[in-house]
């Protein structure tokens, strides 16, 4: 197995559709595709490869059996999904030291919190406080966190990581949060009136006003994705059935499906990302539409030429 983007793309949506079919034995065809977005014949590619995992040994007892009879999909475990998962010793302190770095990050919860007790009396009975994970906070990651409880509009001057461009923004913080060693804050941009997430080490500095705005009832998800930038280009592209894993690992508006084909709109700050994409794609996706990728696309594609008449 490779560790493509198109492999990813297709591990995750598997892993997604499996708990989901296994909770709804019996589930139509067309709803699991419709749900996971699947074509029929992508989604029986898939059970194909679930229906030869297992154990070694592979007996009847040790593999799983996805099938589809009758337009209905039904996925069965096998025997060893039965018995509870047993750790070792060094796997379970990684699981405890994992989950107290989300502690650390301000972004645990009561649920996580008894299962970090749980894995330090089991690991240590009677230590306490036995693993200790500290993530040192940049300076303004307490400012912001207090005004999103308490509801105070904070000013920014802010320096973005693509273009460099310095503004000055009043935002409704949300949450703080920290994630792939770096810490965000993530709320309501009224400069741009949408969420937007900004990472604290570029925030040069941050001012609570005397505006307010009410808080929201409980935290929000903490997720870091892409944020379109009002300065961002935009294209569309048309996808074969080689290059649908385009939609699965980067984030898209899914224009239409058709057949196997499958039109997207995406976003990017500088069109040269996009068109480094689609000549990586090659004769398998159009662009449809997107006058600066296009430019970007053909000049990338003279450039790459020119290289290989150099070396000939």
């Amino acid at each position: 197995m490779t560790n493509s983007p198109r492999t990813a793309g297709r591990i995750n949506r598997l892993l997604a559709m499996l708990p989901w079919v296994i909770a709804n034995p019996g589930a139509h065809v067309d709803e699991v595709c419709t749900r996971f977005g699947y074509t029929r014949s992508e989604l029986a590619k898939d059970l194909n490869t679930v229906f030869v995992c297992g154990l070694p040994g592979y007996g009847p007892g040790d593999l799983m059996d996805a099938t589809i009879d009758d337009d209905e999909v039904t996925v069965e475990m096998a025997d060893y999904f039965s018995r509870p998962l047993r750790l070792t010793a060094a796997e379970t302190f990684g699981l405890l030291a994992s989950a107290k770095a989300v502690q650390s990050a301000g972004l645990g919860g009561v649920s996580l919190d008894r299962a970090v007790r749980k894995l330090e009396e089991t690991l240590v009975p009677g230590g306490g406080d036995s693993v200790v994970v500290d993530m040192p906070e940049p300076p303004m990651a307490d400012l912001l966190r207090t005004a999103a409880v308490d509801g105070t509009v904070v000013r920014i001057d802010h320096t973005s990581i693509a273009s460099g461009r310095q503004t000055v923004r009043d935002i409704e913080p949300w949450s703080v949060f920290t994630t792939l060693g770096n810490w965000y804050v993530s709320g309501y941009c009224r400069r741009v009136g949408a969420e937007r997430v900004f990472r604290i080490d570029r925030i040069r500095t941050a001012t609570p006003t005397d505006e307010r705005f009410t808080p929201a009832g409980a935290a929000r998800t903490a997720t870091l994705h892409y944020m379109p930038g009002d300065d961002d280009v935009h294209a569309t592209i048309r996808l074969g059935a080689a290059s649908r894993w385009v939609a699965e690992y980067y984030p898209v508006e899914i224009v239409s499906r058709r057949s196997e084909e499958l039109t997207i709109r995406m976003a990017a700050s500088d069109p040269l990302v996009i068109a480094r994409l689609l000549a990586r794609l090659g004769s398998d996706a159009t662009l449809i539409e997107g006058e600066s990728v296009a430019s970007a696309l053909e000049d990338l594609r003279s450039r790459i030429l020119s290289r290989y008449a150099a070396d000939a």
